[in-house]
């Protein structure tokens, strides 16, 4: 972790000149080695931290992406696809030196008796924990950060997420302060920097949003709390301008880079045949969602189609034909310049509508609606076309006959390309409409958890838990 701390930190965004929007000084407090920053200030550090916030949901969304189907490998028998081990000793490292830059500027926030930063450090560092602990359960965090100590030991899921509240909750009194002695720097900041004079406010909202979802994790367990859970959100992200993303780029967004590798004949960003068929009217009868055409674009027949998990891209595409649907360059979750969403608006309305179901069901009905209305306005879809959507009897069936299959079934096209999907799919046991095992799957039932990474065995061996088999389920998803 000393060569993290000392010697990566800022890797990501010094790799990163020219970025779109980027106004800070940033690099002017480089040292003359670009590679070895020796006194990172505030400004650097909330810069590099939002910007890996926001890269590491990328990193951890590839992983998840074909496990929920919402990509599919254009080959048969992907390893993503069927449940393959897969060394992802990369986005371990991301998440951890992302973790390490925010605890840089933890220390300087502390040091410098800016309640601001410290908090804004504490909600990335939870963030980036929250997706290693849903990713591999057990853990380092307690020990990790020691500069003495190069091989930290595993912390029990429980107890690590048990930290990421903890950081959460310290995030939330730290960013209710109103007077830190140094005031976030709007150009520097990376997800929140566009609106300076709600810049602390919105970070607070930040707070509360993930603990919503931290809280709402547990709905298997004995210690579910709904009304804890509404009460956060109550707290949180109130309309879709307060959306957390990151829209900072060397070229384009992340996602638009995927799309526009497909269209050069690379592999990759091809979407599912489950995803499509929930969109198109095959899963749910009907006309095709409007957010469809928002998503991907027609196939080179007219067509809505997609890539069936496990069995590759069907004949005569091969891959280079777009026979098949993959994801858009049009998209405004995938174009050029579009943010990466770390959480939305409308994701914080089904939280709500789920932790209501059960003892206020108009709530959690209007809430659902809600959802469905945020989603649409954030695809950019058609005032008149989302009245009609909105109108269907399939989706405004009234409080009485609403279902928990429902609101999973529209958070699930809410959380498009987001890591959270997987957290769902999981606590939802897969249960999606025509929801299958992909084809030629390596094992007996859906995928659970990933297997250590190779990285952490050569450097850590002695302390990397045994694997347990990538069926075996996490704390909360019993």
């Amino acid at each position: 972790m000393q060569k993290i701390i000392k010697y990566t930190l800022f890797s990501a965004m010094i790799a990163t000149l020219g970025l779109q929007g980027c106004k800070d000084s940033y690099f002017d407090k480089l040292s003359d080695n670009p590679n070895q920053v020796a006194n990172p200030t505030l400004n650097a550090l909330l810069a590099t931290s939002t910007y890996k916030a926001g890269l590491n949901n990328y990193n951890v969304a590839s992983i998840i992406l074909p496990y929920v189907q919402y990509t599919a490998n254009p080959a048969a028998n992907g390893a993503g696809d069927t449940y393959q081990a897969i060394d992802f000793s990369g986005t371990w490292d991301a998440l951890y030196f992302a973790m390490a830059d925010a605890n840089e500027m933890k220390k300087l926030a502390i040091a410098q008796n800016s309640s601001e930063y410290k908090g804004v450090a504490d909600v990335i560092i939870a963030y980036n924990l929250i997706m290693v602990n849903d990713l591999w359960g057990d853990a380092p965090f307690s020990e990790a950060f020691n500069i003495n100590n190069l091989v930290p030991k595993y912390d029990n899921q429980q107890d690590v997420y048990a930290s990421s509240m903890a950081l959460i909750d310290e995030a939330i009194v730290e960013l209710a302060k109103t007077n830190s002695a140094v005031k976030l720097a709007a150009a520097s900041d990376l997800i929140y920097g566009t609106t300076a004079a709600t810049e602390r406010a919105n970070w607070l909202k930040f707070a509360y949003a993930l603990k919503a979802r931290l809280l709402n994790k547990v709905s298997k367990t004995a210690s579910y709390n709904p009304a804890a859970v509404l009460d956060a959100v109550s707290k949180s992200i109130a309309n879709n301008n307060e959306d957390a993303r990151m829209q900072t780029f060397r070229e384009r967004n992340f996602w638009a880079t995927v799309a526009l590798n497909n269209s050069q004949q690379s592999l990759g960003g091809w979407l599912s045949e489950q995803l499509i068929d929930a969109l198109n009217g095959t899963s749910y009868p009907g006309p095709i969602d409007p957010r469809l055409p928002k998503i991907t674009d027609l196939t080179v027949d007219g067509k809505w189609i997609g890539t069936v998990n496990g069995a590759g891209n069907r004949p005569p595409g091969a891959n280079t034909l777009k026979n098949e649907n993959y994801i858009s360059q049009n998209s405004p979750w995938s174009g050029n310049t579009s943010p990466i969403f770390l959480v939305t608006y409308a994701e914080l309305k089904f939280i709500e509508a789920e932790a209501a179901f059960d003892t206020d069901r108009t709530r959690s009905y209007n809430a659902y609606l809600a959802g469905i209305s945020a989603n649409m306005d954030k695809f950019q879809v058609e005032a008149v076309d989302k009245a009609a959507y909105l109108a269907r009897p399939t989706v405004s069936i009234g409080a009485a006959a609403l279902t928990k299959d429902l609101i999973f079934k529209e958070k699930y096209i809410a959380t498009y390309l987001n890591p959270e999907a997987w957290n769902d799919a999981r606590r939802f046991d897969y249960k999606y409409k025509d929801f299958t095992l992909p084809v030629n799957n390596a094992l007996p039932t859906f995928i659970r958890r990933l297997d250590y990474t190779q990285g952490e065995r050569s450097k850590n061996g002695a302390n990397v838990p045994v694997d347990v088999p990538r069926t075996t389920r996490l704390w909360w998803d019993q």
